[in-house]
């Protein structure tokens, strides 16, 4: 075989762990751009190693993404760019392939926006450890080895990243899909008819609201009372001519599945401007998140635009 045949044979190695390498890539680092970064970074390290000695391919590029994604992590401007309280993961539509595998519980719950958010509070190694673990279903030894710790270690950090995920999450299970939408759209329908009491009614009593401000604030604007909650909603979700002209339009609302969990999306002229996710237990909402940092909307809008939207619940926003 040729020096170009070889390439393109090793070119087509690469390819077929990209979607792999990619959701291992975005459960790390919350971020679908930061992402696809890391796994293009790995393919040139790919292209510039001696591939023939490398026996295990999809060995050497998990451990080859692991650790560009930790190196991301630990870098000063990654610091300050996730500081507590300023930071909101990505959000994928469902079917997007970062979010695979979705095989298991585990998996699923994995790459939800909750526990990536609670995974912040993790250090590098934690995460990585947890996610290989919990997403990937690797056993401590090859942990241990894209890791360069020891077995011990990996054990060490899995009880820790568990522990502190499992303290802080709130509810369990998945959630009925019919349920959960009627839920969603029981919301939709009392926030834009001003009904407060039955906005309070849907929510726990220990709900939690948050937004990142159309990425105009330095931090994330919390909420942490359903009386609270259900008069950002209300104000929010009042349609008006200068949030038209903010968005760009008119727009329409519709249902969607966001990262495993029921979401409004705001899309005037085929561009999503806005996205609002739901955590559900108990039959009511836990939290609700606002995200509409256009940076943040890329790749939901690209995969938007792929899907061929449904009936919108409100045609005219």
């Amino acid at each position: 075989m040729d020096s170009t045949a070889n390439d393109r044979f090793d070119t087509s190695r690469f390819e077929a762990s990209r979607n792999r390498l990619a959701s291992l890539a975005y459960r790390l680092l919350g971020s679908a751009a930061d992402a696809e970064d890391a796994v293009q970074d790995a393919f040139l390290h790919w292209q510039a190693a001696d591939r023939q000695r490398i026996k295990v391919p999809e060995a050497w590029l998990t451990k080859v993404v692991t650790n560009l994604c930790l190196d991301r992590l630990r870098s000063a401007q990654a610091r300050r760019e996730r500081t507590v309280g300023a930071w909101l993961p990505e959000p994928l539509l469902d079917g997007d392939p970062m979010l695979g595998p979705a095989d298991t519980f585990e998996q699923r719950e994995s790459v939800s926006l909750a526990v990536l958010t609670l995974m912040e509070r993790l250090s590098p190694l934690e995460r990585a450890v947890y996610v290989l673990r919990e997403a990937f279903s690797h056993n401590h030894a090859e942990i241990a080895a894209i890791l360069d710790i020891t077995d011990s270690a990996s054990q060490q950090h899995l009880h820790r990243a568990r522990h502190r995920i499992t303290a802080a999450r709130r509810g369990g299970g998945e959630v009925d899909p019919a349920s959960a939408r009627r839920i969603v759209e029981e919301f939709l329908a009392a926030a834009t008819s001003g009904r407060t009491e039955r906005l309070v009614a849907l929510l726990t009593d220990d709900a939690t609201a948050i937004s990142d401000g159309a990425g105009l604030t330095e931090k994330l604007l919390r909420y942490d009372t359903p009386q609270r909650i259900a008069a950002i909603a209300r104000a929010g979700f009042t349609s008006t001519p200068a949030k038209q002209r903010l968005a760009g339009g008119i727009s329409a609302v519709h249902y969607a599945l966001v990262n495993g969990a029921p979401a409004i999306l705001f899309v005037p002229d085929g561009k999503i401007v806005g996205a609002v996710t739901f955590d559900i237990t108990g039959g009511k909402i836990a939290t609700v998140r606002g995200i509409a940092a256009p940076a943040r909307l890329v790749r939901l809008t690209e995969a938007w635009r792929q899907h061929g939207p449904d009936t919108p619940l409100i045609t005219q926003w």
